[in-house]
């Protein structure tokens, strides 16, 4: 009998695997990315026109919610739905939220805005 030296197989990751992995790398670039023109560069590369368009709105609306703008309003000026504002203002409403903290930490002298 001939033996033949096998090296194991790696599993194969799960859709659900690589996405998280995935997840976590970008992140880790992300992350890593300190210089402003590299970061601009990193998502010119990697984000459509479209996709830089909506998380800039998103990002105004973040702020419009947390100055206190009133939704009507905010929808008007951005062409967004009531839906997506209640969205951005229930995550602005969660005590831990980065967001919350984050202009909590640009806004507010007590951050105890919201």
């Amino acid at each position: 009998m001939n033996t033949v030296d096998r090296k194991p197989r790696k599993a194969v990751p799960t859709p659900e695997e690589e996405a998280r992995n995935a997840y976590e790398d970008i992140i880790n670039v992300f992350s890593s990315t300190s210089d402003p023109e590299e970061m601009k560069a990193l998502f010119d590369d990697i984000f459509t026109e479209s996709e830089k368009k909506d998380f800039i709105t998103r990002w105004l609306l973040m702020d419009d919610i947390y100055q206190g703008k009133p939704q009507r309003e905010i929808a008007s000026k951005r062409g967004l739905s009531l839906c997506k504002i209640t969205r951005g203002s229930r995550m602005l409403k969660k005590e831990d939220g980065f967001m919350r903290h984050l202009l909590s930490s640009r806004y507010d002298e007590d951050h105890t805005h919201i």
